[in-house]
Formats: C-alpha cells, structure tokens, sequence
C-alpha cells in the first residue's frame, strides 16, 4: 500500500508516525466531500448488507464480526480482475 486517504478523525493525529514507519503517505479527505474517499464509501455499502444503518449491534459477538469481515475479504472485486481482497494479500 502506498497511500492511505483518511477522514480528519482524532484516530489519524499520529498519521506522520506511521508514514515514517510504513512508508505510505497519507492524505486527509476534504470534509463533506465522500467521493475523494471512494474505497472507504464503496466498503461502506458492502458492510451495510450486513448491518444495516438502523439495525441495533448489540447483540452481534466477535464471531459474527469475523463472518462479516470473512465474505467482505473473499468476495471478487472488479477493480482488482475479479480477485478477491484476500487472494490480493496473499500474492504479495
């Protein structure tokens, strides 16, 4: 991974630690603007066929959390030739 585009969230303040040790520069999305986050609203989508945005998740454990995060990971992808996420990671 060479870049990462993140919101401006508190999570991200250490973002030039991590560009030192991993090599990969950030790039911060302009508020409002979800387009410029393509990948993040695109796995958004997909998670909500899961866990719908009124749906409660109080009652969901870890192992529904890796089920979900499970077919997310082996599902084919157009942009990558109909890879997988998973199948991607494992050829590096």
């Amino acid at each position: 991974m060479r870049t990462v585009t993140a919101e401006n969230g508190t999570e991200f303040h250490q973002f030039r630690e991590i560009e030192q040790k991993t090599g990969t520069r950030f790039y911060f999305a302009t508020p409002h603007h979800s387009w410029e986050r393509g990948l993040n609203e695109n796995t958004n989508g997909l998670t909500r066929q899961y866990l719908p945005k009124a749906q409660s998740t109080a009652h969901l454990t870890q192992a529904d959390y890796d089920a979900i995060a499970h077919r997310l990971n082996t599902r084919p992808r157009e942009r990558i030739g109909f890879l997988t996420p998973e199948q991607c990671y494992e050829s590096r």
